[in-house]
This record gives structure tokens, sequence and C-alpha cells, in this order.
């Protein structure tokens, strides 16, 4: 019998605000909520965005969620780039001595000037680059709130800004747990742990791969960081080395605009297996550059703002409705590029009871298909059609058909592409008509977020677990209507909030489309499922005791979120403590101690190839 990867704890961040607490959830619905639940959740963002106690509503929420790019990472009006130009034949410079290139470049002759300067004439003509700037073609952007910079909660030393986010998500997602980490640890062995998390992009800012690429280039020397920071799976490495100490399993998946979810399908299968106990999963991606930008809008792929106007029927003078960017499956032009930051924390059903954990949820699988032969390999493809199937049937199989049929709902990839628009819709409307769906709801959190690559289906899964502990799933309120290309039959794609009460989805579907055929769908158990599921497998007595220890639990992210609220929780960074190395193990033939784990790493192991011995 597999284990259940239960989701004890969810933290981050994201251009809807914090994870943990829901508050992330809570601004894409705010309008729907109580009293406090808005009060609760402008407090928290008020204070993520370091803003007086005094500012009003709308103050607080204007820089959330898609907006107007901001000049805080670059100032899109004075993008720098190198100009190409022609120097004629005869044409001349002065340069101090100093600033003369080697080896000269032919047709270079020079003359000595006073102080050391040099009149260089140029025969034959040259070609140069010239410093020059330029405006960017995208001003719609899914940044992090306005003014939170998580590169000053703790002494980052010039960290890219996807590991400083990681550093705040994945601390977020551990103190929202509410549980003892020293003491879960003493129940397990380091292999029974594990973290996979990364970027599908890498760390491409100038604190990373960017710089590392940039620097020659720009007169600059390359730094000993930014070559090691710009690793895929630093954010990984991160959590292990800074935040959880974890001498376990390790790593990223990537899958392009799936690779959250590929990285929880790691997780899930190897808690249910039996292999790990406890993982934490997520994806931290900070793509808003001028060059990423530059490449997807490329490819036709990011919305500009002169498709914007073109949509809405604006004049070249006017300002396009950035908030509007982002238009799944109505008439649209491309994605919004976005920055986020999601992580979970999984543990089997047993451990979840043991540690009195909160329940979110659980992950029963998660389907990966590729597309096979492919024209275009950013194109969509077959692959797609196989991962929503099988979710779906698998749903099926553990709540029974009605639960699929009349309590389930979809967090749509939606990308807001005229591509993605016709080929997801259909997949969902084919996928409805065969399992018996009539009236399938089909939610897009990109048009609220925009598009994190990486971190996408962490953004699905945070607005998913909301939906289960306050009873709406957003809408797409950035669009008025479908395209007529957009398959409906049996969907209900939602133009508006739906109220579908915190007891009355059973099951939810995560879905990605990632470009090269990257392809992948969760399946999410609610609470309320995962409940009844743990209380079948261990019994009224094991729920009872789960439930008392669960009021310390409760306690203690009752605490979290008020220093949270007060501008008192600093992320975890434990930079060198803790710090082990061989002499601090105890070896025997037959198991490894180390400190800080209760459990050994048991070396007294099976032939797994049996019946082979030689």
């Amino acid at each position: 019998m597999s284990r259940l990867p239960v989701i004890v704890a969810q933290g981050g961040v994201s251009p809807a605000g914090r994870t943990s607490g829901f508050h992330g959830y809570r601004r894409l619905v705010l309008e729907c909520l109580s009293d406090w639940s808005q009060h609760e959740t402008l407090a928290a963002l008020r204070t993520l965005r370091n803003l007086p106690q005094d500012s009003s509503r709308e103050d607080i929420l204007s820089g959330t969620l898609i907006r107007q790019l901001e000049n805080n990472l670059f100032n899109p009006q004075a993008i720098a780039f190198h100009q190409a130009i022609q120097a004629e034949s005869g044409s001349e410079i002065i340069l101090k001595g100093r600033r003369l290139p080697n080896p000269l470049p032919d047709g270079w002759q020079l003359e000595k000037l006073e102080d050391g300067q040099i009149k260089v004439k140029i025969e034959g003509g040259q070609p140069l680059m010239i410093p020059s700037i330029r405006e960017s073609l995208v001003n719609a952007a899914g940044q992090l709130p306005s003014g939170f910079a998580p590169e000053k909660l703790y002494q980052s030393r010039n960290h890219p800004r996807s590991l400083t986010m990681t550093v705040f998500g994945a601390s977020d997602a551990i103190y929202s747990s509410g549980m003892d980490w020293p003491a879960v640890k003493q129940k397990l062995s380091p292999e029974q742990v594990a973290v996979y998390s990364g970027s599908a992009m890498s760390q491409l800012d100038f604190n990373g791969n960017g710089g590392l690429l940039q620097s020659r280039l720009l007169g600059k020397r390359v730094t000993s960081k930014q070559c090691p920071l710009g690793f895929a799976e630093m954010s990984a490495d991160f959590i292990n080395a800074y935040i959880l100490g974890s001498l376990g399993g390790t790593g990223t998946n990537m899958g392009a605009c799936a690779t959250m979810l590929y990285n929880l399908e790691q997780a899930v299968s190897e808690i249910r297996s039996g292999r790990r106990r406890l993982v934490i999963v997520g994806n931290s991606e900070a793509p808003i550059t001028p060059e990423v930008m530059e490449g997807y809008s490329t490819m036709g792929a990011l919305t500009t703002d002169a498709a914007l106007r073109k949509l809405d029927g604006l004049s070249d003078s006017d300002h396009p409705d950035w908030r509007k960017a982002c238009r799944p499956f109505a008439d649209n032009a491309g994605f919004t590029i976005a920055e986020s930051s999601q992580f979970l924390v999984l543990m089997d059903d047993e451990l979840a009871l043991e540690c009195g954990a909160q329940i979110l949820g659980s992950v029963a699988d998660v389907f990966i298909n590729a597309d096979g032969f492919k024209k275009s390999i950013s194109a969509p493809g077959a692959g797609n059609h196989l991962t929503v199937a099988r979710a779906a049937a698998l749903g099926r199989a553990i709540a029974g058909e009605d639960a699929l049929r009349y309590r389930s709902f979809v967090q749509a990839h939606g990308t807001g592409t005229p591509q993605n628009r016709v080929t997801e819709s259909q997949i969902l409307s084919e996928t409805a008509k065969v399992f018996g769906m009539e009236s399938w709801p089909v939610a897009a959190v990109k048009s609220y977020l925009g598009h994190s690559i990486g971190a996408a289906g962490g953004d699905q899964i945070m607005a998913t677990l909301g939906v289960w502990k306050h009873g709406f799933i957003p809408g797409i309120r950035t669009i008025n209507g479908l395209a007529e290309d957009v398959y409906s039959e049996n969907l209900n794609i939602l133009l508006n909030h739906l109220e579908s009460g915190v007891d009355q989805m059973d099951l939810a579907l995560i879905n990605a489309k990632g470009f090269g055929g990257n392809n992948a769908t969760a399946l999410l158990l609610s609470p309320e499922i995962t409940r009844k599921m743990l209380k079948a497998r261990h019994g009224d007595k094991a729920m009872t005791q789960w439930q008392q220890k669960n009021e310390t639990v409760t306690q203690q992210q009752d605490d979290y979120e008020q220093r949270c609220q007060s501008g008192e929780a600093n992320p975890i960074y434990q930079f060198g403590e803790g710090v082990l190395d061989g002499s601090d193990l105890t070896f025997t033939e037959k198991q490894v101690n180390v400190p800080g784990y209760g459990k050994a790493l048991d070396l007294e192991m099976e032939n797994p190839f049996w019946p082979f011995n030689r």
C-alpha cells in the first residue's frame, strides 16, 4: 500500500504577497472574504511592502499583482545595450594611453599628445560598439509586491534574486508549518529527508549567470560567486546548507514551465514508495530581466505594449491596461512574465499524524508525458492530453465518479497565448466529455500573477489550497468573454469568482504545459478527503491523538503569523552554523549516526536484485 504524501505547510512570495496564512490566495479573491480576512491580508501586504500604518487600501493593493513594470530591477525606459556603428576612414579619436586596446586593431595610427593622451587615426574604417539605451517593448510584469526586498532581510552577500526569494520562501514554509523542526528530525534518519527545488532558467540576473556572461563585455570582472550561484539547482543547495541543514536527497528536475510539478512528482514518488518521509519541494524563479523578456517577445510568446493597444483599439500614444495584460482563454497576444517563489512541505501520512501536522491537502500523483515528434520545439503537442486524462482517471479511482464529475476543478496552465487558449481548452473539453463532467470549473491564476515559468505550478497550488480554506475559486477577471476559437463545451471557464464552499471540492487538477514538450498534471486531494483517507487507514484513535498534537502546531502557526504581521519574522539563514564533517559522524559496519537526527542511517541493505548472488 502506498504512503500518502500529505501537504503540511506552504510558503513563499508571489506578486499577490506572502503565501503562508493563505494571504497570496486571499489577494486574488479579496472582495469575497469577510471583513476580518480582508483586514488581515491588507495588513500582511502593508507589512511586506514596508508601508506606513495609515496607508489606504488602494495604496496597499496598487503595488501587487500584474502591473506596469517598475524600475527596481532595471529601468525599462533606459535598457543598456551597445549600438554598432562604422567609423569612417580618416576618423580620429583621443584616448588615455592606458585605455588603448591590446592588440591594436588593424589600421590604427597613433600620435602621442600631452598629459598621456593618444590621438588615434583610423585608416580603412572601423566597426565600433557605442553604449546606448532603448525602451522596453514590454512594460507589464508580475513583480513581487512593490517595496519588498528579500535581499535586505538577511546577509545576502550579492546573492542572485531568485536565491534571496528562496531563502524567504522556504523559511516561510518551514515557519508556517508550526512544527519544532529539531523534534521532527529526531523522528528521522538523514536519508528519509529530501529537498527538490530549483529554477527552470537558472539565476539570470547580474549576480548569477547573467553577470557571468556579461561582465567582460561590460568591461567588468567576473566574480567568484556568479558561476556557482548561477546553477539551476542552487535553490535546493541553499535550503540544505543555510535553512534546513539536510544531508538527505537533493536536486531539481527541470521541465520548462512544468518544473515545479516535475519536482513535485519526484517528491510524491519517493514518499509513496517509502524512500523519503519528509520532502521540501518548490521552485524560485526571477526571470524579469531585459534579456529574458526580449527573448520571449522575439519568439512572439510575450505580449508587448503594442499588442495590448491593438487588442483594445488604442492609439500609439495611449497607455495599455497593464493590469489586464494576461488574458487566458480570451482574445490575447501572449503571456506576461512574472517572478515567484513557492514551497511545499510534504510528509507521509504516518509522520504527519505523529507530528500533529496541519493537513492542507495531499498529492495523489503527478503525471508527466512528452509530446513525441514535434515540428516546432516550442509548440504544444499531444502529451498534455495524456497527463490530464491520467489525473482525471486517478481522481475517479480514489474519490469516485461523482466526486470527479461534480466536485472537482482545474487550475489551468492558462498562459494568455493564442496557442494555449486553443490547445488547453480542447484538452480540458475533451476530458470533460469523456469522464462525464457537464460544467467543469476552470481557473487560470496567471491572469492575476503572470507566468513565473518554473514556479508557475506552485502559484496554481497556492491558489488551490486557498480554495479549500476559504471556498472561492478565483475567476479570470481580466477578460470579458472567451475567444471564438476556445473550446468551451462541458467546461465552466470562470469569468468570475465561483463560491464552491470549503468542503464542496474534493479534487483539483493542476495543469502545466512547458516549452519543448514538458507536460505535467498533478492530482490534489482536498483536506476533507485526505482526513477521511487517514481515518480509514489509521483509525479513530490515531486521529484523536493527531488532533491533540495539532493544537500545539496551530498555536505555533498563529505565533508565526503574528510575527509576520508585526514585521518581526526574519528568514532562516544559518551561515556557517552547525557545519559537519566526517569526524562528527559515528560509523559502524551497520549504521551511521549523524548529529541532529534521531535515527541512524542504516547500512544493512538487502540485495534488491535477488536471486542474483555471487
